[in-house]
């Protein structure tokens, strides 16, 4: 019978032409006589409650044997509607002869004989040699192409009852090629209608579609007008950059002057003390040279110094305090020149903070002139105060001579002021060694502010590199400039396209539309509007909308627009007329609706978004539609 089956399946197989269904006749009686062949001989396995006697145990086997048999396994394993061991087995043989590997599978089963001895006897079919005949004879099923649903099928109730009828020779086999060519006909119509059905799917394929195309036009939209607001505010600024930089180099130009003209007036200031010291050195030399003559003379001729030595150490102290005073001006003229130093390199570190650094610089910048008058005037009384001091040394002569007679009286007294002189002397050499290192001071400064002016010249230099580096900045602005106008040449482009191509949607749409037939809604069905959910009652009746079908209340569906079907004003949904409207618009001025603002005092929806219109909220007036639309 095996033999037969498979001969018989692969002669019908291959005048019948097509890939065989589940519903082929041999087809199901080869399964059965398979089942048969692998029900001989199997061992009875006692379980706790009942005897087990299946075929789903030797086919186990087979994922073991061989690897690629483990998807079909699992996939059987899978299914949800196979609940017993023989529904399994059944999906397995049909799953195999789908893969083209049944005589494969069943050969590594075979080779197995003592695997096999645990589930058959030893007089079985496939321990036997014609068990390997049955499996040679599988070979030439790989000819067949068969198409089997697996899901569908109950297998786990199915009776395997061999028909011996298919096998036997009569006068009817004339009529039997009648009735083939009826049953091919019915096929080819079977295939027909399949044909359809995935027509239909394409169609609703294309709806997705459609919708993703809306989706991907709403985000086209969104981020052009986000990349138009980045555009104006790249240019906003760049236009305050712009005015921020021509301000810093006018007050940077500004600052360099200044700080020039007050280099040059604090060197002339420098130079004319300087001269001055160099004097007055000079002058206290000479002084000394004559001291140093006068006193072998005033050993005899110092007896009148008494009523004078009282102004000398007036006239002293008041030197002290002015060195004094003239030593703490210095030191703060020092520390000034550091303060001006520091802020003159935060002014060129920090650009943006330069108004502030400016007051500050024009402040200390007051004080130095202030101090240099001060040292001015300072350096005016040191002068009139040696003048005095010639004069008093003049008079102290014209009275040496005079007092020369009384010399012999006063000699005693004398001596001692000598020594009295020697200590003044002495107080005088330092102060000469005093002044000596204030001027090497003074040097050391004018060494510093030359290195300033240095560094000035230098962030000059880097203040004209800035200026090139503006220079380009401001050309690689114009080009970016340029590209943005050709981005939103671009985008306009884009934006027309768009447009057009959501008209052509929605003719796609309303194509679909017409080839699908729109569903009028039994008043039945309907208990509640479509649009704001409220239930239907005696006073809030029921409308169908003549476009969509579905049904709303009076307040939702109480517009009226002129159809395709209907040349006279129908009522119609607010969904259906906002569509409807927008359509018209567009259609007549590609996308650009006019509208009036007004003060709305009414409560309703807007036709386009569904957002509430009410007195507070701005609204305008459609002149298409004459109806209040949210902002």
């Amino acid at each position: 019978m095996a033999k037969l089956s498979i001969k018989g399946l692969i002669e019908s197989a291959l005048s019948f032409g097509r890939t065989l269904d589940s519903d082929y006749p041999p087809l199901q009686q080869f399964f059965v006589v398979m089942e048969h062949c692998l029900k001989h001989g199997l061992k009875v396995r006692k379980s706790f409650l009942s005897y087990n006697k299946t075929i789903w145990g030797p086919l186990e086997l087979v994922e073991k044997l061989y690897p690629e048999a483990e998807e079909i396994a699992a996939s059987v394993r899978d299914l949800p509607g196979l609940k017993t061991p023989l529904g399994r087995a059944r999906a397995w043989l049909r799953l195999a002869l789908m893969q083209k590997k049944m005589a494969d599978y069943l050969r590594c089963l075979i080779i197995q004989r003592e695997l096999l001895s645990e589930f058959y006897e030893y007089h079985a079919l496939m321990m036997e040699e014609e068990g390997a005949v049955i499996v040679g004879l599988l070979v030439g099923l790989n000819v067949i192409d068969a198409n089997l649903c697996v899901k569908g099928e109950d297998l786990d109730s199915q009776v395997g009852v061999i028909d011996f009828s298919m096998y036997l020779k009569s006068d009817d086999d004339i009529g039997g090629k009648e009735r083939n060519e009826q049953i091919a006909a019915i096929l080819d119509q079977k295939n027909y209608v399949e044909e359809l059905n995935r027509q239909l799917n394409t169609v609703s394929s294309l709806h997705a579609r459609v919708d993703s195309l809306e989706k991907s036009n709403t985000k086209l939209i969104e981020e052009l007008a986000i990349a138009k607001n980045n555009i104006i505010k790249l240019q906003e600024e760049n236009h305050q950059l712009r005015s921020e930089n021509t301000l810093i180099l006018m007050k940077t130009q500004h600052h360099l002057e200044v700080t020039k003209v007050d280099v040059e007036a604090e060197l002339q200031t420098y130079k004319h003390s300087r001269q001055g010291l160099d004097e007055m050195y000079n002058e206290a030399r000479r002084q000394l040279r004559e001291e140093s003559q006068l006193r072998q003379d005033m050993e005899n001729e110092l007896v009148v110094q008494v009523s004078m030595k009282h102004e000398i150490e007036l006239a002293m102290k008041l030197l002290e305090k002015d060195i004094h005073e003239k030593q703490d001006t210095l030191i703060g003229l020092r520390q000034q020149l550091d303060e001006v130093k520091a802020i003159n390199m935060e002014m060129y570190q920090k650009l943006q903070v330069s108004e502030d650094a400016m007051k500050e610089k024009n402040e200390i910048i007051g004080r130095l002139e202030d101090k240099t008058n001060q040292i001015n005037a300072a350096m005016k009384q040191l002068e009139q105060r040696l003048q005095q001091a010639e004069k008093a040394q003049l008079e102290a002569e014209n009275e040496d001579e005079k007092l020369k007679q009384e010399y012999v009286n006063k000699s005693e007294s004398l001596q001692k002021e000598f020594s009295q002189k020697e200590k003044q002397l002495l107080q005088l050499e330092t102060d000469l060694k005093i002044e000596k290192e204030w001027r090497q001071t003074l040097e050391d400064d004018l060494q510093k502010e030359k290195e300033t002016v240095s560094h000035l010249r230098i962030e000059t230099r880097e203040i004209i590199n800035l200026k090139q580096e503006f220079i380009k900045l401001q050309e690689k602005n114009r080009q970016l400039k340029r590209i943005c106008q050709d981005q939103e040449a671009a985008l306009q482009e884009l934006a027309s396209k768009l447009s057009e191509s959501k008209l052509k949607i929605e003719d796609i749409k309303e194509a679909n539309k017409a080839l699908q037939g729109q569903v009028w809604l039994k008043d039945k069905e309907a208990t509640h509007c479509k649009l704001c959910e409220k239930e239907f009652s005696l006073s809030k009746r029921k409308h169908h909308c003549r476009n969509c079908g579905e049904i709303f209340c009076n307040a939702c569906s109480d517009n009226e627009l002129p159809l395709p079907s209907s040349p006279k004003p129908v009522r119609v949904c607010d969904s259906c007329h906002a569509i409807l409207i927008q359509r018209k618009v567009m259609l007549s001025s590609r996308g650009s609706i006019s509208l009036l603002p007004r003060d709305t005092k009414s409560h309703g929806p807007c036709p386009f978004c569904g957002a509430c219109v009410g007195p507070e909220s701005l609204s305008f007036c459609c002149l298409i539609s004459q109806r209040s639309v949210c902002s």
